[in-house]
């Protein structure tokens, strides 16, 4: 009996070895072995063929070679043959099985139809006939099933290289105005490319293009030209492919490069404005159709089911279907749709919104250590060594240290680490006021409504103050750059030096800057380095604007003393980039009011269906025989009642409907925040807003 099994065990080992390879390196070099030897030579004969695949592979930034990939594709589509149709073969076997024994009982146990259809299936196989079957069976599946892993492992190749390609897009703009910035101070290309490379997690995806430009020159002595080539074939991104095609072109040519990257820069600018455009208008639609399909289509479906259960009942099953799970999982899907959309036409990539999430000084400590451990020990015996080896621990030490003084700023800096205190205090609470409830008797779906609301209320609130403080505190700072590099694109251009503009500057008004400034200009008036100075600032500010143009101002120093060309063209980026923002803002608050209106009427409805429909519902409905106004109805109760009623389940129907709002108000409330921000993260401020007003009417309707 159980080696009829073993197949089926070894097929699920199989499938378990496979899935664990990406996190095993040891296995996934077994396999990548075997692959190689078994399809090999047969990939390596089809790489000329499969030119689509190749620079897919390429522009994917896979660390896989096309032949070492397609073999190992090839072998796991050739696993997923060998399951299939081990699988296919056991489950034609439960079919024979059930049909074999399909006798009165069986048939008895089913419908009428299902029971007529099963007694006009022939009882018995001849050999002939099953092996017919399961080779059938198995050669399907087994097909089926390799075509689907060999699809999907290219298609996710396919999704990383288009990924890749909405990211460039994201920060090639501002790439092409850095490089126009630095190009004008005298800097070589060579050398712009090269700190674009170094401060990659700034710039983004292009940035990182870039930098196997630079690998290829200093690695592998490449030409430049035939690097940007290389580039332009490899990309995922059309604009990237163009731009360094024409880059090509007048590096070759010996044109005016600062005025070729200055014309590039205003063609991207108004490229940006045209995709902001239509960004706005896709989002109209979307917000109109979220309306309609997810608001206007499921308060329908409420109320007429609502209606049908109280007149016939059953209906619970189907509401609890749509509150519970349809509602949470398309709006789940409504908001990951959303997010690619979004991702692809904001200017705020991927990189920016995960990066600077360290304490401030953190990098610095890091480099304090490492100065501290590459110090040479001389002279000094015993105690100049523990001198130092105290220095390199309190350096190892100033993060945790940082943390421990500095709570609140640590919490706002990184609003995801509130979720790590305030969901197990959360789930605490709640699991012990149920546990109470339980040991007392008292426990019902009605009874757990206020702490799991509470809960949410206390978990999506402080992350949303945590979330709120740090946006308003970076688009305080953001709002006053361009003004800030505007003067001190003045001051330099009047003739002064970078330490005198900074100077200058710092005695004017500027907002959230001004504090900031002051330390700038205390750590130079105490001997620090200009571009000391401005990277310790950048730490301390932690935000992406300030880290790209500190990261400009500090390599255009070194590159010439006229930093005011340089300067105007940051302040230029940085004004763009901000009227872009408030344009967008501006318009998202639109969609963002429509879609609070629609909750309010779908919350309105929901408390008029609570209030005034359902208590009208005679719980009786036979008594409707004798009429509602005293007229008779012919046979009493209707035939289309069926004899079966949900008055009796108005209690039912009332929390179900309470909790449909409260579903509603979570969902709408990051629909909302990703509408009005472009992420789902504000969305919690929105969702404790509305589950706020849908609790409170709970409060005050539900008795």
């Amino acid at each position: 009996m159980i080696a009829e099994f073993l197949p089926l065990a070894g097929v699920f080992a199989l499938v378990l070895l496979v899935s664990t390879t990406p996190y095993v390196p040891r296995l996934n070099r077994l396999f990548t072995r075997i692959a190689l030897t078994t399809f090999g030579a047969y990939t390596r004969r089809r790489e000329p063929v499969n030119r689509h695949q190749v620079q897919t592979l390429r522009a994917a930034h896979r660390s896989e070679t096309y032949r070492v990939f397609a073999s190992k594709t090839f072998l796991y589509a050739t696993f997923a043959a060998l399951a299939g149709s081990v699988l296919s073969v056991y489950a034609v076997a439960a079919v024979v099985v059930l049909v074999v024994a399909g006798n009165a009982a069986l048939a008895d146990a089913l419908p009428g139809e299902l029971s007529a259809l099963l007694g006009s299936i022939s009882p018995g196989f001849s050999v002939l006939q099953l092996a017919g079957i399961f080779l059938l069976a198995s050669a399907t599946v087994g097909v089926a099933a390799a075509f689907a892993v060999y699809r999907f492992r290219w298609s996710m190749v396919e999704h990383d290289a288009e990924t890749r390609g909405r990211h460039i897009d994201a920060s090639l703009q501002r790439n092409i105005a850095f490089m126009y910035a630095l190009s004008r101070s005298g800097m070589a290309f060579t050398d712009i490319i090269r700190v674009l490379a170094r401060n990659k997690d700034v710039y983004g995806a292009t940035a990182d293009e870039l930098e196997i430009v630079v690998k290829d020159v200093d690695m592998f002595g490449t030409d430049i030209l035939a690097s940007l080539r290389r580039l332009a074939d490899r990309t995922p991104n059309d604009d990237l492919q163009e731009f360094a095609e024409n880059l090509v072109s007048v590096l070759q040519s010996g044109q005016n490069l600062p005025s070729f990257l200055r014309d590039e820069y205003e063609y991207f600018k108004e490229q940006a404005e045209s995709k902001q455009t239509q960004f706005l208008e896709l989002l109209s639609t979307l917000a109109e159709a979220y309306v309609t399909v997810f608001v206007a289509g499921p308060l329908f479906l409420i109320t007429v089911l609502v209606v049908i259960g109280l007149v016939m009942g059953g209906m619970l099953i189907y509401l609890r279907l749509l509150a519970y799970l349809v509602l949470p999982v398309t709006t789940l899907g409504f908001l990951v749709y959303l997010d690619s959309v979004t991702e692809s036409t904001v200017a705020t990539s991927p990189e920016e919104r995960t990066q600077h999430q360290t304490l401030p000084d953190a990098r610095h400590a890091e480099t304090a250590n490492t100065d501290a451990d590459a110090s040479p020990v001389t002279d000094g015996g015993d105690r100049r060594r523990k001198n130092h080896a105290r220095l390199a621990a309190a350096c190892r030490l100033r993060p945790i240290t940082y943390r421990l003084r500095h709570p609140v700023e640590n919490l706002v800096d990184n609003p995801l680490a509130v979720l790590y205190i305030v969901i197990p205090v959360a789930v605490l609470a709640v699991a012990v006021d149920l546990y109470r409830a339980a040991t007392a008797g008292s426990l019902t779906l009605a009874r757990a409504d206020d702490p799991l609301v509470i809960a949410t209320l206390f978990v999506t609130g402080t992350f949303a103050a945590a979330h709120e403080v740090r946006s308003r505190r970076i688009s305080a700072i953001e709002a006053v750059v361009p003004d800030f590099l505007d003067r001190l694109a003045s001051t330099n251009e009047a003739g002064m030096s970078i330490v005198e503009s900074i100077g200058r500057v710092v005695n004017t008004e500027l907002g959230a800057l001004s504090r900031e400034l002051e330390r700038v200009w205390a750590d130079i008036q105490w001997g620090a380095h200009a571009e000391t100075a401005l990277q310790r600032f950048e730490s301390r500010m932690g935000t992406a604007t300030v880290t790209r143009v500190t990261t400009l101002v500090t390599n255009a120093m070194g590159a010439s003393g006229d930093l005011g060309p340089v300067l105007r063209i940051a302040a230029d980026e940085a004004k763009a980039s901000q009227r872009l923002k408030r344009e967008r803002r501006t318009e998202l608050l639109t969609y963002l009011i429509v879609i609070y209106l629609s909750f309010f009427v779908f919350i309105a409805i929901i408390v008029a269906l609570v209030v005034v429909f359902i208590p009208s519902i005679p719980t009786d409905l036979g008594q409707l025989g004798s009429g509602a106004a005293g007229t008779s109805i012919p046979g009493g109760t209707p035939s289309f009642v069926g004899g079966s009623s949900g008055g009796g389940e108005k209690p039912e129907y009332r929390l179900l409907l309470f909790h449909t709002a409260i579903v509603q108000a979570v969902c709408s409330g990051f629909v909302a925040g990703h509408m009005g921000q472009s992420t789902t993260r504000a969305g919690a401020k929105h969702a404790t807003l509305l589950l706020l007003v849908a609790y409170a009417t709970l409060l005050v309707f539900g008795g």
